[in-house]
């Protein structure tokens, strides 16, 4: 059953090589605990016991509460589908709630962190590094569309980028003239594999980059220029919505350039400005000093 619900979200939902990875990973694990405890590798027949004990196995594994949300959350979408085929009567996540947990808040790069980083490393004599950590920046886009960033959809003449997100959804995003120049540098020394033409950035090896590399490669470099503790590709995402919304852009654009399917999802970049706006007002008002 597992592998005809990975066929229909594959086929019929289209998600992202990624998501798929993510869902197969989560109910091989379920699968794995299944036949561990009750001796069946029949998925479909576990009930919600089994669930609250699957859930008590991955807290005491050390697992976080959100990545045990994540999986729950694969659970629900597979019983579910298990439920659309008359395969089950009852989905036993029905009663199952997600973990409260409360997020660790994300804290943006500065726009003056960033102009240190290129200011310290105009030339690095590794470039893909330097353009890995300045696309992602510029851009906002998500660890995983820039290692599956297609060469056919780089146009540099245009100045645009064609990237492919979640729910294999593809949006255009405008690149600075600098970041354009970094590329053509790029292809110049770019050498893929056969195999791996159709990617735009490749490593050294001439392969596919891995998630991995991208985020060890951000971490590394941006630890040149900040003591903050999250040095992730998110946080350069994060830090391109804050940035690009302290200049004056709307945020239904920046909606847009994010590839979020909501506004609320984009309104979470807007914290930092509402927090900046306290301080100032709190400052420098002559109400808010009065008070």
């Amino acid at each position: 059953m597992i592998s005809k619900f990975l066929e229909h979200i594959a086929l019929e939902k289209r998600y992202s090589p990624h998501t798929l990875t993510s869902y197969q990973k989560d109910l091989t694990d379920f699968r794995e605990f299944y036949l561990r405890t009750e001796a069946s590798a029949h998925t479909s027949q576990a009930d919600k016991k089994v669930i609250r004990n699957f859930m008590v196995s991955l807290s005491e594994s050390g697992m976080s509460k959100r990545s045990i949300n994540r999986k729950l959350s694969t659970l629900r979408s597979y019983f579910l589908f298990l439920l659309k085929i008359g395969e089950i009567q009852v989905s036993p996540m029905e009663s199952i709630q997600s973990l409260k947990f409360y997020p660790e808040k994300q804290i943006p790069m500065s726009q003056d962190e960033m102009q240190d980083f290129r200011t310290l490393t105009p030339d690095l004599p590794d470039l893909l590094s330097h353009l890995i950590v300045e696309t992602l920046y510029q851009t906002g886009m998500r660890k995983a569309e820039l290692c599956s960033l297609l060469y056919r959809d780089v146009d540099l003449a245009t100045a645009e980028l064609r990237v492919t997100g979640k729910g294999n959804k593809e949006r255009v995003i405008p690149i600075s003239p600098a970041l354009g120049e970094k590329m053509q540098r790029y292809l110049e020394i770019r050498k893929p594999l056969i195999q791996n033409e159709i990617y735009f950035f490749v490593n050294s090896r001439g392969k596919k980059l891995g998630e991995k590399f991208v985020y060890s490669t951000v971490n590394r470099y941006l630890g040149m220029v900040t003591a903050k503790k999250k040095k992730s590709p998110h946080i350069l995402r994060h830090s391109f919505a804050t940035h690009v919304l302290d200049n004056g852009a709307e945020i239904s654009k920046v909606k847009k350039l994010l590839g979020h399917s909501s506004l609320a999802s984009t309104q979470v970049y807007t914290q930092a400005n509402i927090e900046q706006l306290k301080k100032v007002f709190n400052s420098t008002h002559p109400r808010a000093k009065k008070e």
